[in-house]
């Protein structure tokens, strides 16, 4: 009998390929302990910077009632005891939430959100990222004896310095805070320069000049000095304010205005959102940053207001002793620097300002700078090329 040819092998059709399962990007946890749901440095700058780039980013934050996203962040608020003691007793709880977040990495915004974040990474593998917004050892200079405050700010140094040690970088807001932290494993400059909002800019003419003031408003950031000033300027000139007082100090402001007898050439405000306050800007004439001197934060302050001012297209008056603020105004030529603590200077620059071709010069240079060597882009560019290291995305 002859053999069987063999059996054609069975051919089984191929197995589809199972689609790759992406892994999602990295979470970055915006960390704060006191930065409101929106704050423009955190969520508006570093936050959205970070998501458009392609990292998912959330905003752990105090408060009660807040958007569930802002400028592709995620906010996420928490409830906790007003008041320093409400934040140092609640350290411990914020670790706890930042830890439960699962982060890749923990980006803290204040000295007690460093120490939480370096506290939910213990033993863990979230990178930690310390953002330094301020000279903190003298904010403790309003809130303690005079006798006390150099032992003071010698220990809250040390042990901000202590805590950069132990992060795996260091962002830094204004270049005069970078000697504090040089021992950090890496400090970054991520200046806060403007974000660059659209915003039709102001369009000079004769006539009573607007003066304005954008922010938080107190005795120390001049309030009641640029009345002094506006009781000095022609009777037309007029004040806007935009923004809170945060110092207490309203009431008495109110009783100021009434005994100089300005109170028709006075609008408050209040608070308003960043694009509507940017709106506001452009229908004045003159910015005002008149911190009032003294203070350390002031020297090395580098405002939103400043930038605001300079986009909505207004030349600034500004104290010739703040140093960040006097090297920017220097160099975009886009205001006169004063002795923010003397009236009679700021009515005088106020009266320099008079021309509307000289007003407009100087806005178009600060516009220009801020949308240019001052603004946002590049220090956005190097943040998400610190965290391109930190958390890749795959």
């Amino acid at each position: 009998m002859p053999a069987r040819p063999p059996a054609d092998p069975i051919a089984f059709p191929p197995r589809p390929r199972q689609p790759a399962m992406l892994a999602p990007p990295p979470l970055v946890c915006l960390l704060s302990a006191a930065h409101p749901p929106t704050d423009l440095r955190v969520v508006g700058k570093e936050g959205a910077a970070l998501a458009a780039a392609g990292w998912r980013v959330l905003h752990l934050c105090p408060g009660s009632a807040a958007p569930e996203q802002h400028a592709g962040v995620t906010i996420r608020p928490y409830r906790r005891a007003a008041g320093w003691r409400g934040r140092l007793l609640g350290i411990g709880a914020l670790a706890r939430r930042a830890r439960e977040t699962g982060a890749a990495v923990l980006h803290a915004n204040e000295p007690d959100a460093w120490l939480a974040a370096l506290w939910a990474a213990r033993g863990g593998r979230a990178r930690v990222v310390l953002d330094v917004h301020e000279h903190y050892p003298s904010r403790l200079d309003g809130r303690l004896p005079a006798p006390l405050r150099p032992l003071a700010r010698l220990a809250l140094r040390l042990a901000c310095r202590a805590m950069a040690r132990r992060a795996d970088a260091v962002v830094l807001a204004k270049d005069g805070l970078a000697a504090d932290y040089a021992g950090a494993p890496r400090c970054v400059p991520v200046r806060n320069y403007a974000a660059g909002l659209a915003v039709a800019p102001r369009r000079h003419a004769e006539g009573p000049l607007t003066l304005l003031h954008l922010g938080a408003l107190g005795r120390e950031r001049g309030a009641f000095t640029m009345l002094q000033a506006l009781a000095l300027c022609p009777p037309g000139t007029r004040l806007k304010l935009v923004g809170r007082f945060t110092d207490g100090s309203e009431a008495a402001f109110r009783a100021e205005v009434e005994k100089l007898g300005l109170g028709d050439r006075i609008e408050i405000r209040g608070w308003l959102p960043h694009a509507l306050a940017l709106d506001e800007a452009a229908t004045a004439d003159i910015g005002l940053v008149l911190f009032q001197p003294g203070i350390e934060n002031h020297r090395l302050a580098l405002p939103h207001k400043l930038f605001d001012c300079m986009l909505a297209g207004l030349p600034v008056i500004a104290p010739a002793f703040a140093a960040e603020v006097a090297g920017i105004v220097n160099g975009a030529g886009n205001g006169l620097l004063v002795d923010s603590a003397d009236p009679a200077a700021i009515a005088g620059a106020v009266a320099e300002l008079a021309s509307p071709a000289r007003r407009s010069l100087m806005a178009t240079r600060g516009r220009e700078a801020a949308q240019g060597r001052f603004g946002w882009a590049a220090e956005a560019a190097r943040l998400v090329d610190l965290y391109r290291e930190l958390a890749p995305i795959r």
